[in-house]
């Protein structure tokens, strides 16, 4: 249970890092609707890392107990 936990957790981390930088990028390049494309991937990222904080007490509390 605890190795799915962890995996759970390290794709989600990276996961999130992808949307992050993808958001980033779309920034970057400044493209002409990007604003909303930029707004729905920064959404996703923070949902991802929900998403993330959630499994990672998970984790935590399936490796005390």
């Amino acid at each position: 249970m605890t190795t799915f936990l962890t995996v759970l957790v390290g794709l989600s981390m990276f996961a999130t890092l992808g949307v992050m930088f993808a958001g980033m990028l779309g920034l970057a390049r400044n493209e002409a609707a990007g604003g909303a494309r930029s707004n729905r991937l920064m959404r996703w990222r923070v949902a991802l890392q929900g998403v993330t904080l959630v499994l990672f007490l998970i984790l935590i509390l399936a490796t005390r107990g």
